[in-house]
C-alpha cells in the first residue's frame, strides 16, 4: 500500500484553489483581463463540478489515509510481538 499523504496534499491544494476561483472573482478578472469576458458565464459548468470532484477526492484520500495509519500500526505490533518469544 503506497503512502497517501501525496493524494491528500493534491487533493486539498485542488479543493482550496477551485473554491478560491468559485467564491472570488479571480477568474472573471483573469478572464476579463485576457479580452474572454464572455466565457464567464460558463465557468459554473466547469467550477462547481470540479469542486464536487475535489471535495469528494479529498475525503477518498482520508479515508486511504486512515487506512494506510491502520495498517502501518498493525504491522508494527505484529513485528514487535514474536510468537517465539
Amino acid at each position: 500500500m503506497k503512502n497517501p499523504k501525496i493524494l491528500l496534499r493534491v487533493s486539498i491544494i485542488g479543493t482550496v484553489l477551485v473554491a478560491l476561483c468559485c467564491f472570488t472573482p479571480i477568474l472573471v478578472i483573469l478572464f476579463a483581463a485576457l479580452g474572454l469576458a464572455g466565457l464567464t458565464g460558463y465557468l459554473d459548468y466547469v467550477l462547481l463540478p470540479a469542486l464536487a470532484f475535489f471535495i469528494g477526492l479529498t475525503f477518498y484520500a482520508l479515508w486511504r489515509k486512515k487506512q494506510f495509519d491502520a495498517y502501518r500500526e498493525k504491522a508494527s505490533t505484529d513485528s514487535r510481538s514474536s510468537p517465539y518469544e
